[in-house]
């Protein structure tokens, strides 16, 4: 499958000023600036960069995302790993098909218990969604950011708290060798959930090696068996494949464990629980 996360793989969020600089427009009577780069096919397809997320009447739910940095699996504490998840489905329902109908119905497919809270409208370049993830007995309140957007794939990043840094692309594409898959429509139609990611901090990454990994692999088997049933391409056998892409715990980022999400959602409860106590007394 193909992965889209940006140009030589730095999504435009993570690029430098020096790149951005490179891909303006020559000042007037500046005889020695560049001319623009031309913009590539799939410019429209990227969300704008942005310093920190925003959220639109998220409320308390919103108070881990909002003003969070964006973190892709270059930041990050644990080690990297690279999951990924497929299936096959009928020749008879296209790449764009299986595409449409994820970004418009995303959250319907998670398994129940779980939350999100995206645009009405479907996944858009630039959308932030809200998520509500059970976690061991604990509900985590998070969010990610659309990063990439087209008519075949879609890609999410996390934020600064969220259980791990990195990307999760959506994909679909006719199985084969590109050539195979021009020439002939009669073949399945691959889906992929790939998950490029680090723990987050100290506290995730030993949650994930007590059964983090596990939960997390289930979460995605059940999503795309959902969205198998949903496409009426069942029965339908997840693949799954791990990878460590990075073996090494990056201790210099120890420090992120202050905006650990679990912690700030369980504390956020506690709070709550306490308040309604006193004005029921």
């Amino acid at each position: 499958m193909t992965d889209h996360p940006g140009s030589d793989g730095i999504p435009p969020a993570e690029q430098t000023e020096g790149e951005v600089q490179a891909g303006r427009r020559m000042a007037p009577g500046d005889a020695n600036a560049l001319p623009p780069a031309p913009l590539p096919r799939d410019a429209g397809s990227w969300a704008a960069k942005v310093d920190r997320l925003t959220v639109a009447g998220g409320g308390s739910r919103g108070s881990n995302v909002a003003g969070r940095r964006l973190t892709g699996p270059v930041q990050g504490f644990g080690k990297m790993w690279r999951k990924t998840y497929w299936i096959e489905v009928s020749p008879n329902i296209s790449p764009q098909t299986v595409i449409a109908e994820w970004k418009e119905h995303f959250g319907e497919f998670w398994p129940a218990g779980n939350r999100f809270k995206g645009p009405l409208t479907g996944l858009s370049p630039g959308d932030v969604a809200l998520l509500d993830v059970s976690v061991g007995g604990v509900r985590l309140s998070t969010g990610v950011f659309v990063l990439y957007a087209d008519d075949e794939s879609f890609t999410l990043m996390t934020p600064q708290g969220h259980m791990f840094a990195g990307w999760i692309t959506f994909s679909a594409e006719r199985a084969g060798r590109a050539s195979e898959r021009e020439a002939s429509a009669r073949a399945p139609t691959v889906v992929q959930t790939q998950v490029l990611m680090r723990a987050n901090d100290p506290l995730y990454e030993l949650a994930m090696s007590l059964g983090g990994h596990r939960k997390e692999d289930q979460f995605w088997v059940q999503t795309m068996t959902a969205l198998a049933r949903y496409l009426g391409a069942l029965p339908a056998t997840v693949h799954t494949r791990t990878v460590c892409i990075d073996r090494k715990r990056q201790w210099g980022n120890f420090g992120y464990v202050w905006h650990n999400s679990m912690v700030r959602s369980m504390l956020h409860s506690a709070t709550a629980i306490t308040q309604r106590g006193r004005r029921e007394q």
